[in-house]
This record gives C-alpha cells, structure tokens and sequence, in this order.
C-alpha cells in the first residue's frame, strides 16, 4: 500500500489540514493519508502547543468519517525532539509492506536543506508538495524525487485559528464541528 505521511503540530487540525490530506488521498496514486501528529518541531519554538494528546483527538475527531485518512501516534512513542528521517525510518521498519511518500508544503520545501539527514530523505523517498503563497519556487521543486501537486492553495493557518479563538471569535467552518465542540469542552486556546 502507498501511504503519505502529512507531519503536523495540528495545534488544532483545521479544514486546510483536511483538504491537503483529501486531495492526496484521491488525487493522486496514494491509497492511504497518515496525519502524523508531531509533539514537537525541532524547527519551531515551544510554548504556544497544547497538550499533545488533546492534538491527537482532535486529529481522530476530525478525521473520524474519513475512509482512507487516519492519524498516526507514532512521534508520540519516539525520542524527542521528532525528526521526520527517524520517524520515516521506523515506520519502514514497523510497516515493510508499505511505501511511505512525505507530504509537504511548499513553504517546507524551501527549508528542507534546513532538516536533520534530508539528503537520506530525497534519496530514499518521494515527497509530494501541496503549494503554500510565497513559496512557487523552491529550490528542490525540481528534484527527482519532488511531485509538485494541484492541491488547492489553503492560505488558512493553525496560527490564525488560535488567534481567533483567544480573541473569543467564531471559528465555525474553519474547524469541523466535533473538533470544535471539544476545543469549548476544554475551553482550549481561549
């Protein structure tokens, strides 16, 4: 089975996330999208996460009717920091019957020189890259192993979504409903 990985912090999974992980999983030849849910980015700053497991359930909330989209708690079992060559390594391990493919934006794409072992990445997987504004033309995009896809432009961010909800505006449509229903149980980002 070809399955593509879409690593994330999804501080929370919003509907950007959900359309990246649809267009990939019927769009093109994968058969299956794994949200991996990363307790953190080496690349990024800590502080503004919540609690990694209340991030998982929103992933399983969001992606509860979904037939060939699940989430992956496989960071969660890793050291950390995560990196994605480590964990792309044990997934291979753990799933040899599986062909992994790296789902990322454009926006990563441009920074991948940036990440741990990514000559091993382009090496010995493909990656398939969703475009984000301001990233057109990244200096791998045309690497051999880089599929630059048709997936809608999403200018929609985690970042704009927490804002809001600290701010007590409605979020309603940028996050599904059970997604959002639990965020106000847990009274989360407010």
């Amino acid at each position: 089975m070809k399955i593509g990985l879409l690593f994330g912090s999804f501080n929370p999974i919003h509907i950007g996330h959900l359309i990246i992980a649809n267009y990939m999983a019927n769009h093109t030849e994968l058969d299956k999208v794994w949200l991996v849910v990363t307790p953190q980015n080496p690349l990024k700053k800590y502080g503004s996460l919540i609690n990694t497991y209340d991030r998982l359930e929103m992933a399983r909330l969001a992606t509860d009717n979904a037939d060939n989209i699940e989430v992956s708690d496989a960071e969660l079992k890793l050291p950390q920091p995560s990196y994605t060559i480590d964990t792309l390594t044990h997934l291979k391990e753990k799933y040899p019957q599986h062909e992994f493919v790296l789902i990322m934006g454009s926006d990563n794409l441009a920074s991948l020189h940036k990440w741990k072992n990514y000559k091993l990445i382009l090496r010995d997987y493909r990656i398939y890259v969703y475009p984000r504004p301001g990233y057109e033309n990244a200096e791998l995009a045309s690497h051999e192993s880089v599929t630059i896809t048709m997936t809608p432009l999403m200018e929609l961010s985690a970042t704009f979504i927490r804002t809001a909800l600290a701010a007590k505006k409605n979020v309603q449509y940028f996050v599904p409903d059970a997604v959002l229903q639990f965020i106000e149980s847990k009274n989360l980002y407010r």
